[in-house]
């Protein structure tokens, strides 16, 4: 298993992903994260200026953005979700955060079935504070039914299968993957704040045994009526375990 990398500059450590975004971040010792939703999505470009005047109120550089969640119109062909990235990633680099080939920020990415964004939009950031003794601070990267750097779409679990079965292995691979997450960065089930689920599919049929019973949802579990940011996923999961969680109106 893959040990956190210390971004010292921006006061956490993150488990190294792929070229959009890590798979999660945790707290550097001193040092909390907080996440803020906005009201509404804000599209891209405003998303970043408005993440950037709120970490200068809190004296905070642009640097200590450690997670986003973002929003698209619709899922992405494989090579739109690569053209996309590349242009998120080029404001992490101008921000200094993506140096070297690597993307220490965590992310999850998916498009609202209803009511979607008119243009990819931040939906809510994370970032870190400085904090005494505090306790495990961390956020999950967002993860579909795809091993990163896999064969797509041929390596997709279950793929083209939403009967419930099909849904339910889906979700299992994913819940493994949050889990092997969760253990890379030092922390727990029991230590999580939130858990998140996209899909547009019922997960009712294995909500209890998959999710509930593995522990996976300690404080419920919000599910969000959206689609994996890749056409032809079906299911998404991410996770965090903060302290303090605010709503702003940009």
């Amino acid at each position: 298993m893959s040990k956190p990398n210390p971004f010292v500059d921006g006061g956490y450590a993150y488990l190294k992903g792929v070229f959009p975004y890590s798979q999660g971040v945790a707290a550097l010792p001193g040092f909390a994260i907080e996440r803020t939703r906005f009201a509404r999505p804000l599209p891209l470009a405003r998303g970043f200026a408005a993440i950037q005047s709120h970490l200068a109120a809190l004296g905070r550089p642009r640097m200590a953005l450690c997670a986003a969640e973002l929003r698209s119109p619709q899922p992405f062909s494989f090579d739109g979700f690569g053209e996309f990235n590349r242009r998120y990633v080029a404001v992490l680099e101008d921000w200094g955060i993506f140096r070297a080939g690597v993307n220490p920020v965590a992310r999850s990415n998916v498009a609202p079935e209803i009511d979607p964004p008119a243009e990819p939009s931040f939906y809510a950031f994370s970032y870190t504070v400085p904090a005494e003794a505090a306790g495990p601070s961390f956020v999950v990267a967002g993860s579909g039914e795809w091993p990163e750097g896999g064969r797509f779409p041929e390596d997709i679990v279950a793929r083209g299968d939403v009967s419930p079965e099909g849904l339910r292995t889906k979700a299992r691979w994913v819940l493994d993957m949050m889990q092997h997450r969760l253990r890379g960065l030092g922390a727990s089930w029991g230590e999580v704040s939130a858990t998140q689920v996209y899909t547009v599919h019922d997960l009712h049929p294995f909500l209890g045994e998959e999710i509930v019973a593995r522990g996976a949802a300690p404080a419920g579990l919000t599910w969000h009526y959206c689609r994996p940011p890749i056409s032809g996923l079906e299911y998404e999961m991410d996770a965090r375990g903060v302290a303090l969680e605010r709503v702003i109106r940009a």
